[in-house]
């Protein structure tokens, strides 16, 4: 690997328009190809973003010694193949959130990284946004005190949707959870761990995806409200309060700009802009990673993500979601 890291795309839709949007933004990396179902579709991502290679098939840019590392950015249910088949032919891999659909299939991913000697992320972005790593640094200091209760919601309405894309599809692991519920989820879990108790319920659509999923995460001395959904929208806020004060993440939380906090009766507004979309972050955090040989990033671990999809496995269970292609 020379001085630029060299990315290959896999999957050239919307979230990748904005990776590859906000990679052009940080130094030290920039994508040389491109790979797709569609060759027609991988030719025109390649030419918008100045790539030099186009592929049809994803085993074709996972072959190619144009790229040092992929970004994987297709549906929720074929993220463990890809990413195995990435890895398999000795590529690193950042792979968008969730890193599975079960724990298992992180579980492999995470095996066969560590196995390779290859660099293995789950892409979830928000930890890396400026104002969640200041908040968590306020709460670690103890700047409000023992936190005793959060409140994240994240929810747009997505009813309209075509029923055969990736949200209204069971076949492609569709539904709420999986694709917005794990931001509240991993709030909680970035502030207080792993929860002792999971009580959850969900609603679902006439295709059988769930479109609303209400969580509460009972802790020793804490509990987390977390909500997710497709059937309306929501503030998209995010409240942690402590013994001694509170912060607040503003609408759209998972992509804050800034935040507040309360503290003696006085709330203080905080300025935090992120840069670009906010992928950079998590760009700039895989770019330090490899230029320093790690093969997971400390900020979001290989443990961190089997707990992630842990969670989610335990909410799915206790709200009777599953997936066609489980049974």
């Amino acid at each position: 690997m020379g001085n630029e890291i060299r990315w290959g795309i896999a999957g050239p839709g919307k979230i990748a328009h904005k990776f590859a949007q906000d990679l052009q933004l940080v130094k030290g990396g920039h994508i040389t190809a491109v790979g797709s179902r569609s060759i027609e579709r991988a030719k025109a991502f390649a030419k918008e973003y100045g790539a030099q290679h186009a592929y049809a098939s994803y085993e074709a840019l996972f072959k190619s010694e144009e790229i040092d590392i992929v970004y994987i950015a297709t549906p929720h249910n074929s993220h463990a193949e890809l990413t195995l088949l990435a890895i398999k032919h000795g590529k690193h891999v950042l792979c968008e959130k969730p890193g599975g659909v079960k724990k298992y299939e992180v579980q492999q991913m995470v095996n066969a990284a560590q196995e390779k000697g290859v660099f293995f992320m789950e892409a979830l972005w928000s930890r890396f946004n400026p104002a969640i790593k200041k908040v968590k640094a306020l709460i670690d200091s103890n700047e409000i005190g023992d936190v005793g209760y959060l409140k994240a919601d994240f929810a747009f309405y997505g009813l309209d949707r075509d029923e055969k894309g990736r949200l209204l599809n069971p076949d492609l692991a569709g539904g709420s959870l999986l694709d917005i519920g794990i931001y509240p989820i991993f709030l909680s879990y970035l502030i207080l761990g792993k929860p002792q108790e999971i009580l959850a319920t969900s609603k679902f659509h006439t295709t059988g995806v769930e479109i609303q999923t209400a969580m509460i995460f009972n802790y020793k001395n804490a509990q987390a409200l977390l909500y997710s959904g497709n059937s309306t929208n929501s503030e998209c806020k995010a409240e942690i309060a402590g013994a001694t004060g509170s912060l607040f993440i503003p609408g759209r939380w998972h992509e804050a700009q800034g935040y507040s906090l309360e503290k003696n009766d006085e709330l203080t507004d905080f300025d935090l802009p992120r840069n670009g979309y906010g992928y950079t972050h998590e760009i700039e955090e895989v770019h330090k990673c490899l230029q320093e040989g790690k093969t997971e990033s400390e900020l979001w671990s290989h443990q961190n993500s089997l707990d992630l999809i842990e969670l989610l496995d335990a909410v799915r269970a206790k709200a009777g979601i599953t997936f066609p292609f489980e049974k």
